[in-house]
């Protein structure tokens, strides 16, 4: 009775077995994901997250407008002489400040899934390795923009005009958005090295604040002592946020867009692949 039963269990599992190996073998094997469409899955996660933990928005809605509203009314009269006339100047440099100093956001988001272990499912997917990076970026993007949008409704309702109109302001953001997805390189980086979330987030702060007011986003330098203008006139944050200012005023400044330029494909160049090496080894 055991014997007959043993005999057709091992027919059983035979024919199980090879009637899967037929099916493997007839079927063909699906094609492997491209580049582009991993990248925009990976950016679609982010954006979901973005949805089911809406709080995400709270450092690109609320922080940004408490900065404009702080440094308008509280610096305006004593630097600009009234408020209407320093919003005109401030507005597009505390755009560029808010946007950077989220960017560190991106290498929290690297590290909290490395924590959770989610990293190492992505890879052991056959699908081009930086994409996992990229799809972090493009859904920060979508904060960035946000952010932007955000500030300029504000701004506007405060008092502020872009002689440069509608395209002026979107030249503005697109120029933004660009340099900060270059930047955010950095943080993917740390991300990937440091332990906790927390330690990143230090880190970060410890970058973002110096880079942020030692530059021309809330005065002009030369009114700084000689020794200081020649950080502040070479830093990328002062070239960024003159940029911005000068399409939003309806003007090209080409030689800083050029420097912006070049300082986004110096930052993608230099930690996109220490990121990737990093990426392959941890």
């Amino acid at each position: 009775m055991s014997t007959a039963t043993s005999t057709g269990s091992k027919e059983l599992f035979a024919v199980s077995a090879e009637s899967l190996a037929a099916l493997l073998v007839a079927k063909e094997r699906p094609a492997r994901p491209s580049a582009l469409s991993t990248s925009l899955t990976f950016g679609w996660r982010a954006i979901l997250k973005i949805k089911h933990v809406p709080e995400q928005l709270f450092d690109v809605t609320a922080f940004p407008i408490m900065n404009l509203l702080m440094f308008t009314y509280l610096f305006g009269g004593a630097l600009a002489g009234s408020p209407s006339d320093y919003i005109q100047f401030v507005l597009p440099g505390i755009l560029v400040m808010s946007v950077v100093m989220i960017t560190m956001y991106t290498g929290v988001s690297v590290n909290i899934d490395i924590e959770k272990g989610v990293f190492d499912r992505f890879r052991s997917l056959p699908i081009w390795r930086p994409s996992a990076m990229i799809g972090y970026l493009l859904g920060d993007a979508l904060r960035y923009t946000i952010a932007s949008v955000v500030m300029l409704v504000v701004g506007l309702v405060l008092g502020y005009r872009p002689d440069g109109g509608f395209g002026g302001a979107v030249a503005g953001i697109a120029l933004l958005l660009l340099f900060s997805f270059a930047f955010s390189w950095i943080w993917t980086m740390f991300g990937l090295m440091l332990r906790t979330e927390k330690s990143v987030m230090s880190v970060s702060m410890m970058v973002i604040f110096p880079l942020t007011f030692l530059s021309n986003v809330f005065v002009d330098p030369k009114t700084m002592p000689g020794w200081l203008q020649a950080f502040v006139n070479n830093s990328p944050i002062t070239h960024l946020a003159s940029s911005v200012r000068g399409l939003m005023a309806g003007e090209w400044p080409g030689g800083e867009i050029a420097w912006t330029l070049g300082w986004a494909g110096a930052l993608l160049l230099v930690f996109g692949p220490v990121t990737m090496r990093l990426y392959n080894r941890k």
